[in-house]
């Protein structure tokens, strides 16, 4: 079995983030690398303005200048709901005197998840360079396994992670589970909306770059954008002290525009992400540090859960894969099987 330090590094550029092919073929992608659903919804348009929040079958775009709203093409309504995401490069006329959006741009990638309750993906962001996940370091507690989860999103729409470790103030010294992640060539960010902590460190890394912020709620995604822009005065509510939840404040994904050319995406905290577009047997391919063990495994399709002579499992056991990932690992693994099983008509 190979032996190593510590976990190999990955480059998360986004040239350097690849989807696997097998992923790619149950999506059922076209030689052009677009789904039927790209043929069917976007177009190779030049845009003129760009979205900023779907509002049912109207949208909040910037155009002009100007934040406008307008209606949406029925080209572009599914179920009377329009397909857009905030980000999307679109094409907006005037319509008796009204603007509405025309067209979309086919998407250079995307931020997903599956809709609640439905079997369809839900886009909450589309075209951004940065996808930030917010962890707080307390109040509520320090969640790793949204940050493992989100960092599998981003992989799947080919967009660079970074991690923004919210209310360092609260805790005498960071988590752990942090290194980790920094192991893995991610990059991760302490900040504090409180004393200013690593505000300006967080602001080089946004700036001339379309960015969306996730995370669960209460970790302090609006206060955040209050820090770097107040005119924004986006509402925050306390922590609950008997269930460390927050509430939301933020209700749908909405870019806003900050001062230094940044723009940021900012969604609704949500207790915990679902995956869209991994199923269960491609998992391993996103905690790229089980690679170099799982080539050693006895069997080729191993799930790395139960089976004999599993490499990566004796990985863990000797403390040559960190334990954490590796049970971060199991639950998604669980999550994904119970959604992947059949159900009876």
């Amino acid at each position: 079995m190979p032996k190593r330090g510590r976990t190999r590094k990955r480059n998360w550029g986004v040239q350097d983030i690849d989807t696997p092919t097998r992923v790619a073929n149950s999506r059922q992608e076209t030689p052009s690398g677009r789904t039927p659903e790209d043929r069917v919804y976007f177009s190779d348009i030049e845009p003129n303005a760009l979205l900023v929040s779907p509002y049912g079958s109207l949208a909040f775009v910037l155009w002009e200048g100007q934040e406008c709203l307008c209606r949406v093409a029925d080209s572009l309504l599914d179920r009377k709901r329009s397909i857009l995401a905030p980000g999307d490069e679109v094409l907006v006329e005037r319509l008796e005197d009204k603007p509405f959006v025309k067209a979309v741009r086919h998407r250079r990638n995307k931020l997903s998840r599956p809709a609640i309750g439905q079997n369809r993906e839900k886009v909450f962001a589309a075209n951004i360079d940065l996808a930030v996940v917010v962890a707080a370091a307390a109040k509520p507690y320090f969640n790793p396994g949204f940050i493992d989860r989100y960092l599998i999103a981003a992989q799947v729409g080919n967009v660079e992670p970074l991690v923004c470790l919210n209310k360092i103030d609260l805790v005498s010294q960071e988590p752990p589970q942090l290194q980790l992640y920094r192991d893995m060539g991610v990059r991760v960010v302490n900040t504090s909306c409180t004393n200013g902590d690593g505000l300006e460190e967080l602001r080089d890394c946004l700036t001339g770059r379309i960015s969306v912020l996730a995370g669960n709620s209460g970790v302090g995604k609006s206060s955040i954008i209050n820090a770097l822009d107040p005119r924004h005065e986006l509402v925050t509510r306390e922590i609950s002290e008997s269930t460390q939840r927050g509430q939301h404040t933020t209700t749908a994904s909405r870019m806003y525009e900050l001062r230094g050319g940044i723009r940021i995406i900012d969604t609704p905290g949500i207790r915990q992400l679902g995956l869209w577009g991994v199923v269960p047997e491609e998992l391993d391919f996103y905690f790229h540090e089980f690679t170099d063990f799982s080539k050693s495994c006895r069997f080729r399709n191993c799930t790395h859960t139960h089976e004999p002579s599993c490499a990566v499992k004796t990985a863990v056991e000797e403390e040559m894969l960190p334990r954490a990932r590796y049970e971060s690992y199991l639950r998604i693994r669980r999550t994904l099987d119970e959604n992947d099983r059949p159900t009876s008509d």
